[in-house]
This record gives structure tokens, C-alpha cells and sequence, in this order.
């Protein structure tokens, strides 16, 4: 048995990037930090800063690029799938987040955007590319 879950909740760097497959899928890519509080050797309290690549696709994607802005929290929920390409004749690895669920929390950054404050949208499997 085994499983792939991984669950994140923090803000965006950056607006959500929107891209089509060539089937016209929609993909957004968002950039999602989370912070953590601890205390080095010397006792000083320090804060680490991770940033986490998620790729989300289908309707989800697109509401995702309507909606989201940089600053804004999500929660997201998915899968972990590491990408690997070669460019320039080196292999290049990523490990990202396929997002299944994306919740929007705290306030939007923008007007038009409060009836999805706090809803969430889910994609179904037969909507996420192998």
C-alpha cells in the first residue's frame, strides 16, 4: 500500500500563470509559500521561508486564473509528480504539486471575487493528465 497526499496552506508569489495543452486544456501554474518558525543553535528565533510549485488543470485551472491573486492564501490538496526534461544537455528535475482541490481562504485581493472567498473546487481524476 502506498500513498501520495500532499496538503499545503499559504500565499501566492506571484498571479496565477495560465497555459493550454495542445488538446486545449488549461494549466495554471501558482507558486505557493509556506513559513516556519524555529529556533537555531544559538537559541535565536529564525523563520524559513518554502516555496511550493503546484500545477492545477481543467475548470479548475481556469477559475483559479479568474479569481487568485498574488498575496492571496489557498489550501491546496493533491498529489506529488516529479517532472524531468533535458535542456541544453543537462537534466533538469521538478517536483510539483498536482492540485486536486484548491480552497480560497482570507480576503480577496480584488473586487468580484467575494462569492468564491471560501468555496472550494474539486477535480475529478478522468480531469488530470497522466
Amino acid at each position: 500500500m502506498s500513498l501520495n497526499k500532499a496538503m499545503v496552506i499559504g500565499h501566492l508569489g506571484q498571479d496565477p500563470e495560465i497555459r493550454y495543452t495542445p488538446a486545449g486544456m488549461p494549466v495554471v501554474n501558482l507558486s505557493v509559500a509556506t513559513d516556519e518558525a524555529y529556533v537555531d543553535k544559538d537559541g535565536k528565533r529564525q523563520e524559513r521561508v518554502e516555496w511550493h510549485r503546484v500545477v492545477v488543470v481543467g475548470k479548475l485551472a481556469l477559475t483559479c486564473h479568474e479569481y487568485l491573486k498574488k498575496g492571496r492564501q489557498v489550501f491546496v490538496e493533491g498529489r506529488l509528480q516529479t517532472r524531468e526534461w533535458e535542456s541544453n544537455g543537462s537534466t533538469s528535475r521538478r517536483t510539483e504539486i498536482l492540485a486536486a482541490r484548491v480552497q480560497f481562504l482570507g480576503t480577496p485581493t480584488h473586487a468580484g471575487a467575494d462569492e468564491l472567498s471560501s468555496d472550494q473546487a474539486v477535480l475529478g481524476d478522468a480531469e488530470i493528465p497522466a
